[in-house]
């Protein structure tokens, strides 16, 4: 087996084994929870995952492959319509069967007829192999982000608010002030350029012109957004754009997502369970729409994608994302700040394709090309982002009104 195919095999254990030690921490009964329709159930993410290199690549390159069960074609199917039938999304929570115990063993026999495919030298029947095998890789890794995503907001739901983990009691030092930082634009490029994995929404770069512009140095921060809301902010319709008010006055919200006052201050539940809430921390769990009203009242804007990757790029900022973190830490040097891994930042740019995008040829085609409808582009990564998704061209995506990711904002003008 050559040297890559030895650092594939090897990529694909330390990444199978994460998602499995991600739930390692959860008792029984928390596998299945399932709070809203948005969310999937910790259980489920392990089956899809599995699915997703069975379906994918077992079936198509394994002569003779025999299903672990045919009927999980269906259960765990996510959104493949050129697949065939889908078990309801809204109802991933009703699966009491399989167990567990059977979705873990779902995993060791996927597992097991993978790394015989990888070992017995794929070369020899084409790049498709390789190929698809590190974008199930990648795939996976965005699951293990919304698993903690998903588990957050089903435990918020308990009155008890139960913890994932214990807090690492990391010591809070001061927040940097904010400035704004100059960008000139001009003629630039965008999307990505280097030679190692991307997904085809990086694709392909191409040339764009911005006009001068300033990003500010740091994320708004929980004490900023206060400000915003004792002024009035959810209740000034001059500042939200109309489905934006429509939808905050219908769900009655008045603060973030998470946010908790009670008796004991301001709280703020985190993966921690109910934690004091700290003014200097970046303020997430917000809207498309919350996040543009705040700009608004701040006489500002939310950057394009576009203004984004190019002062990503150009401030040679690190990239790096351990996932060791599961709450948003403070900005604490001066300078562009906070652009990796803390909070997901909201543009104002619609998901669209970038032009001469093709998607993929059959049902592998829908994973990104069929999305790009009606939803906003978020850059930059949170905390609980994997290694490795945490790069300038990397385009994430969700409805605006959707709040449980880790999402925040940075102003622009």
């Amino acid at each position: 087996m050559s040297a890559t195919l030895s650092a594939l095999v090897t990529e694909y254990c330390e990444t199978r084994n994460r998602s499995v030690e991600q739930t390692s921490l959860l008792l029984p009964e928390d596998y299945g929870l399932q709070a809203e329709a948005f969310t999937s159930p910790p259980k489920w993410h392990l089956a899809h995952t599995s699915w997703f290199f069975e379906t994918f690549l077992l079936a198509e390159y394994v002569a003779g492959y025999s299903a672990v069960d045919s009927r999980y074609r269906i259960l765990f199917n996510s959104y493949y319509q050129g697949v065939g039938e889908r078990f309801p999304r809204p109802q991933r929570g009703l699966l009491s069967r399989p167990t567990i115990d059977e979705v873990f063993e779902y995993r060791a026999r996927v597992d097991e007829a993978m790394i015989d495919l990888l070992e017995s030298d794929p070369s020899r029947r084409g790049q498709d192999i390789l190929d698809r095998c590190i974008l199930g890789l990648n795939h996976e890794q965005q699951h293990q982000e919304l698993f903690f995503t998903d588990i957050k907001y089903s435990f918020f739901v308990n009155p008890l608010y139960p913890a994932y983990c214990s807090s690492d009691d990391q010591k809070q030092a001061p927040v940097s002030d904010q400035q704004w930082l100059s960008f000139d634009g001009g003629l630039t490029e965008i999307g990505y350029r280097g030679r190692q994995f991307c997904f085809d929404n990086e694709l392909p770069h191409h040339k764009i012109y911005l006009e001068p512009f300033q990003l500010s140095s740091r994320l708004v921060t929980n004490a900023d957004y206060q400000c915003f809301i004792e002024d009035g902010g959810y209740q000034r319709p001059e500042l939200w754009l109309a489905d934006g008010w429509e939808i905050a006055q219908t769900n009655l919200w008045t603060r973030p997502l998470y946010w908790r006052d009670d008796d004991s201050g301001p709280r703020e539940f985190t993966l921690y369970g109910l934690q004091p809430r700290h003014p200097d921390n970046p303020v997430c769990h917000l809207s498309a729409y919350e996040a543009d009203a705040y700009a608004a009242w701040a006489d500002a804007r939310l950057p394009t994608e576009q203004e984004w990757e190019f002062a990503a790029t150009t401030s040679g900022i690190s990239s790096v994302s351990s996932a060791t973190n599961l709450h948003p830490r403070p900005s604490v040097s001066p300078g562009l700040e906070q652009m990796f891994g803390e909070c997901w930042q909201w543009t104002r740019s619609a998901y669209t394709p970038y032009p001469g995008y093709r998607a993929a040829a059959g049902a592998i085609g829908e994973y990104n090309g069929k999305f790009m409808s009606s939803q906003w582009v978020l850059r930059g990564g949170s905390c609980v982002t994997q290694p490795g998704h945490t790069r300038p061209s990397y385009r994430n995506f969700f409805y605006p009104q959707d709040r449980w990711q880790f999402t925040g904002l940075r102003l622009a003008r």
